[in-house]
């Protein structure tokens, strides 16, 4: 069993375009999320939802073909989460870094590996990061 990659830093601007559809997808239209006028007192500015930050952990890897995987997997599943804090609000349009890296590595069953993985989200210009997560993922190889 050989990891592809052990540690992973990925960059990524979180646009307003993208925060809509979320906003549609999720059916959560709150005004902090959608609406500049009313944000902007609050937060300076609309920001993203928490949940489409941490759910960009699943694909922009992947979309860029530099994700974390086990050499020979034929399919790899989401497992769930250990653990998340949300930490900072994330801006639209800001510029985010995705760290990843793998901290451990069992086999549930013959072919089957669960990978944890801790995971951060930096905000160029930010000191506290958006978001600190223990991802857990799947291999079937």
């Amino acid at each position: 069993m050989k990891l592809k990659a052990l540690l992973l830093i990925v960059n990524y601007f979180l646009i307003k375009e993208r925060i809509d559809k979320f906003a549609d997808a999720t059916m959560d239209h709150q005004f902090i999320h959608v609406d500049p006028d009313q944000a902007a007192p609050v937060f300076g500015s609309t920001i993203a939802h928490g949940f489409l930050s941490l759910s960009l952990v699943a694909g922009i890897p992947f979309e860029q073909e530099i994700g974390m995987v086990l050499e020979g997997t034929k399919m790899g599943l989401n497992y769930g989460l250990d653990k998340v804090r949300f930490l900072s609000p994330v801006p639209v349009n800001s510029e985010v870094r995705i760290h990843m890296k793998c901290i451990d590595i069992t086999e549930k069953n013959p072919g089957q590996y669960l990978s944890k993985n801790e995971v951060t989200m930096e905000i160029k210009g930010v000191e506290k990061p958006a978001f600190v997560a223990e991802t857990l993922s799947m291999f079937i190889v």
